[in-house]
């Protein structure tokens, strides 16, 4: 149970361990898509390996939730399970498409590359379970997102991975967002959802090369970088901080962008909706500029510019208390 604290967003005793919930629903759901269909050995040995990693972490997750684990064991854990993934199932990104002038690269730097992607991106989805619906949130939006392109493009392994997923936490998301019975998905749900995001992420990274592909596009690592803006965001955002402050960049606070739009008045709901629907709309015109043939550079100046406009628009505003009323504010530079 989480019990309320000084930095928490509730006021009564919340179960913690929905990812539990999330797991049993999802890896249940693979295991019996495993067994009824006709998997080549290398299907197989992608989803034995997505098993593992994700059970190691559910199991990180569940320690962290009920004893609390040091950040140091927490990343371990992380390198050991991306690993395992990348090396077994050869899921890496090997190719940055031309972007900033880069094309294949060293396998030796292409195994790396990949691991720090995949704990990057599991922090950056646990930073961001802050509030209630906003993690399942962007993590459904993004393994739709996923799903939709694997499924244009005929790979219905990572098809099924991504919807399996989504269904997931949709159920998931139904009790998250209840009133009466609230539940949490905790780092025992957060960080095993975090690195099947990764994982999807760069699977789809890794068929950018291929010439068999029925739909391709010409800025997919971009688009990718999309669909991952907000927790890429918030995260450096505030690791930035935290180092700033002379701080470890694993310590708690409330500067994520979540908080503050709670500081503005908005709700939990609310504000979940406002970061989805931003990053929704990033997407969309990330992809209606790519389908423009437009230069991937010049793609890649467009997210960067739009992303911290969109994202951060809360710093820009503050609130009159004694009128209810919001009005722009002068840009800090803390933001």
């Amino acid at each position: 149970m989480d019990v309320p604290g000084e930095r928490s967003m509730h006021v009564n005793k919340t179960p913690t361990l929905g990812g539990i919930g999330i797991f049993i629903a999802f890896s249940l759901t693979i295991i019996l898509f495993a067994i009824f269909t006709d998997l080549s050995q290398t299907d197989l040995i992608k989803l034995l390996s997505l098993l593992g990693g994700i059970t190691i972490l559910l199991f990180l997750g569940i320690k962290d939730d009920i004893l609390v684990l040091s950040p140091r064991k927490k990343i371990i854990g992380q390198i050991f399970a991306a690993t395992m993934v990348v090396l077994m199932t050869d899921i890496r990104i090997d190719n940055f498409g031309g972007l900033l002038g880069i094309e294949e690269l060293h396998p030796f730097f292409s195994i790396i590359f990949s691991i720090f992607i995949f704990i990057f991106i599991i922090n950056a989805f646990n930073l961001t379970d802050g509030i209630d619906g906003l993690a399942a949130s962007i993590a459904i939006f993004a393994s739709t997102v996923f799903g939709i392109f694997f499924l244009i493009n005929g790979s219905y392994l990572m098809t099924f991975v991504s919807f399996i997923l989504v269904s997931s936490l949709v159920g998931f998301l139904r009790f998250n967002l209840s009133d009466t019975q609230k539940i949490f998905m905790g780092d025992s749900g957060s960080m095993f959802v975090g690195f099947i995001l990764a994982f999807q992420g760069i699977a789809l990274l890794g068929m950018s090369g291929s010439e068999a592909l029925d739909f391709k596009l010409n800025g997919l690592p971009v688009i990718v970088l999309a669909v991952f803006a907000f927790p890429i965001l918030d995260t450096t955002r505030v690791f930035f901080i935290r180092l700033k402050q002379g701080r470890s960049p694993f310590s708690a606070d409330r500067n994520h962008i979540h908080h503050r739009l709670l500081d503005l008045g908005f709700t939990h709901k609310s504000a979940t909706i406002i970061i989805c629907a931003f990053n929704t709309l990033i997407v969309a015109l990330t992809l209606f500029v790519d389908f423009l043939n437009i230069n991937i550079h010049f793609l890649l100046l467009i997210v960067l510019i739009i992303v911290p406009l969109l994202h951060l628009f809360p710093f820009f505003i503050e609130q009159e208390k004694d009128k209810g009323t919001m009005k722009f504010a002068k840009p800090k530079l803390t933001f």
